[in-house]
Order: structure tokens, then sequence, then C-alpha cells
């Protein structure tokens, strides 16, 4: 977990400092080759296509299982899971071989927990491949997994140079930000949702125990939803309703515009079907911001803070989705020009084309820090189809009035890699061959 603290390796070990799993680097070659055919046998081991009519906590209903299999990969158009875990890698694989090995055991593992069933039957004097978080029957509990790269994967250790997604790039600190190396970058990210923590934990400790060897973690972070307060959309810890305006992701059309990577375009084919994901770490200084008074923290976000409405629509009672017009408002006096929402899409013709971004953040607290202070904040998570529209978008908050307030600390940019198609497809495939 990140912490503030230097991060150390979760190879193998468990967030309570037990150990994982015994495997060794070796055992880890060994059980990938049969993970490369996660096809039938992988349906009959773990019983994949099972009914999900397991219940938990107190006989509540699980949700059902998000479909694993498909032209984009779950947890980006997938609507929020009210948990998160994102853990940042540094991969150790030796060579191209053992990379594709490292990728198709993340498939075949996120294959059969997202869909939930029996764990295999341990051999006579041998631990259980299970954890056993989930008691005997895995559920899904609307697990997704998403796989991400990042731009040092395609360094020259596996020969990935001439592959790499054209706008990948180490993200680079803005005017205000705040990087620690130790929360930054990575090979490889993972992020877990689910609707429980204990779902998200179990994934984690099970990927970690399948792939010891070909990857370290280099960060973590856990977030939440929190639940809409009184209706709506959820309120960061600032008590603003975040991410009222966002993609459509029902709209096909919308999403092949502005989130999926589209094939016979500079990108390399491979990507179709992938798309660019940003994560920032944002700390928030609650303290200072609890005694702005309420009508500046209004024109610091650009919205009513009760209802959530455009700062014109004084009633409380009014609606959220109301748009922000600013045509009649030129000088920012209803709205300032340096506010959160305004900044961020100006709605003038020349910032079009740089104003959409599909937003699917968490928030986290990490409290107390080292210094025993509060540490409250944003994992703020966004895609889209060119890293280039969120880079112009940050770079015009570099001038918000919200800057006093908050510290961006880490995250990184990755590419989400397009979906795991059948039974005999794997992340990374077309990367890779």
């Amino acid at each position: 977990m990140a912490d503030g603290q230097p991060a150390t390796s979760m190879e193998g070990w468990s967030d309570g400092g037990c150990p994982a799993s015994g495997l060794t680097r070796r055992s880890f070659l060994r059980g990938t080759a049969a993970a490369g055919l996660a096809g039938a046998s992988e349906r009959s081991l773990f019983g994949r296509d099972a009914a999900l009519a397991d219940t938990r906590g107190g006989g509540t209903p699980q949700s059902s299982a998000i479909p694993f299999h498909g032209d984009h990969q779950a947890g980006i158009a997938t609507p929020p899971q009210p948990v998160g875990t994102f853990v940042s890698f540094d991969v150790t694989a030796a060579d191209r071989g053992q990379l594709t090995d490292l990728f198709q055991t993340l498939t075949a593992r996120a294959r059969f927990l997202t869909a939930g069933g029996t764990p295999p039957e341990a051999g006579s004097g041998s631990s259980r491949p299970d954890n056993g978080i989930l008691g005997p029957e895995v559920v899904s509990d609307g697990l997704s997994v998403t796989v991400a790269v990042g731009a040092s994967l395609f360094d020259g250790r596996y020969g990935l140079g001439p592959r790499r997604p054209s706008q990948l790039v180490t993200m680079e600190p803005f005017r205000h930000d705040d990087l620690d190396p130790a929360l930054s970058q990575g090979d490889l990210l993972l992020q877990v949702c689910a609707d429980h923590r204990d779902t998200t934990v179990h994934a984690l400790l099970d990927i970690l125990a399948h792939t010891e060897g070909a990857m370290k973690s280099r960060w973590r972070l856990d977030g939440q939803r929190n639940p809409p307060r009184p209706s709506g959309t959820p309120r960061d810890w600032f008590g603003f309703k975040d991410g009222i305006s966002n993609t459509d992701t029902t709209n096909t059309s919308q999403m092949n515009q502005l989130v999926w990577a589209q094939p016979h375009t500079e990108e390399p084919a491979w990507t179709a079907g992938g798309t660019y994901q940003v994560v920032r770490i944002v700390h928030f200084d609650i303290e200072p911001w609890q005694g702005v008074p309420l009508a500046q923290q209004e024109r610091i976000f650009g919205r009513r803070k009760a209802s959530g409405a455009p700062m014109y629509a004084a009633s409380e009672n009014a609606s959220e989705l109301l748009d922000p017009v600013y045509t009649n408002d030129p000088q920012g006096l209803i709205t300032p020009l340096n506010s959160h929402i305004r900044l961020a899409n100006p709605q003038t013709p020349q910032t079009a084309a740089t104003s959409a971004i599909l937003r699917r953040s968490y928030d986290y607290d990490r409290s107390p820090d080292v210094h025993g202070r509060l540490d409250l904040g944003h994992a703020f998570v966004c895609f889209q189809r060119e890293l280039d529209t969120y880079i112009a978008m940050q770079t015009r908050l570099e001038a918000e009035m919200l800057v006093p307030y908050i510290s961006p600390r880490g995250g990184g940019y990755f590419f989400a890699l397009p979906g795991v198609r059948d039974d005999q497809d794997y992340y990374a495939r077309g990367l890779l061959t």
C-alpha cells in the first residue's frame, strides 16, 4: 500500500506481512505453460460457467459477474464499483518468453476470479491453492481486473520499442506537482475493482501468488466510491459532487470517438480497442479548505456545493445535470474563468478537442501520514483515446484556484490493453506476437 513511505516489494507477501505463496520463479514458469492454454481446460478446472448462486453478508445476493471477454477490457466503461485498488509493478521477467508467460497467467487468473467458481483441490501434502478469504467458493462480486502498460515496458528489455503506443510517455510533473518516485510510474498497472474490499484483496493476493518472480510491486493505492449524498453523483472529500459531466459509456459512437483506440490510425495496429489511462494521486489539504467560506468554495469549483448545479442555479433543489453556460458570462462574473470546471472545459472552439475524457476516479484515506497528519485525497483516473487530450486539459488546470488546496503526489500514464476476445486470447497478445 502506498503510505508515504518508501515502496517495498509486495512480491509473495500479503498486506499483513504473511507469505502469500511459496512459489519460486521456476514454479511460476512451469505454471504459465498451462496458463497459456486457457480454453477448455480452464473451463473444466475452475467451473467458469457455473451459475453464481452464492450469497454472503446475511443472505444478500451478490452482483452477477461482469463479462470478461470482449473487444474492450472491463473496468473502463463498466459502472464504477464501490471499491478499487491500483497497483503498479516493475516487470522482472527475464526475457520476451517469460513476459508472454506473465500475461498469459494474468489472463487465466483474471478470467477465473471475475467469473467465480470452485478453486481446484490441493494435492496431498500441499498448501491450498486459494487463500480462502472468500470462503470455499470464489464469488464474482462485481470484480473487474484491468491491465495497462507503462512507457518503461517498451525499453530495450523485451524488444517492444517499435510497438509502443504513439503518445505513451512517462508522466512529467506539472507546475504545482510534488511527485514522489515511490508513488509514480511503473511497467504494468493493475486496476482491481469490486463490490467489497475482501474481493479485491483476495484477487490481488491470488495474482501475486501466481506471478511471483515475474513482477514486483512498485506502489499501491486503495480507494472507495462514496455513496451519493443525498442522491445523484457521489461527493469527494471536499464535499463537492465529483464527475458530474462525463463521457456517455452507453454511446458507442461517442466512446469510439473519445475513448477507444481505433484501427488504421497512427497508433500501432495492436492497440485497437485499448485506451490511454491516467492515474493521478492527489492529496487534499482538508484543514485549510474547511476554513474557506462556502461562497468562495463554490467559485473555486464553479458549481453549487449542495446541489452540484452550475453557478447560475441558486436553488438548492436545482439539478446537477444542468449544463454550465458560459456564452453569457465572458468575463467570468458568474462562473470564474479560473474555476475548476471552467478551465477543465472552457466550452470554446479552441478547447473542444481537449475537453472530453472518461473519468472513473476513487477517493482514498491513508491517514495518518508519516507526520501524523490527515492524508485524504483523490485517485483521479481517466481514460481517453489520445493521451494529449488529458495533458492539454491538465495544463489549463495549472491556473485553477483550487491549486493551494491540492498536492498531486504520484501516479502515471499507461495504456490499457485491448480486451481478451475469447478463450484462446490473452492480455497483450497483439503486442507480443
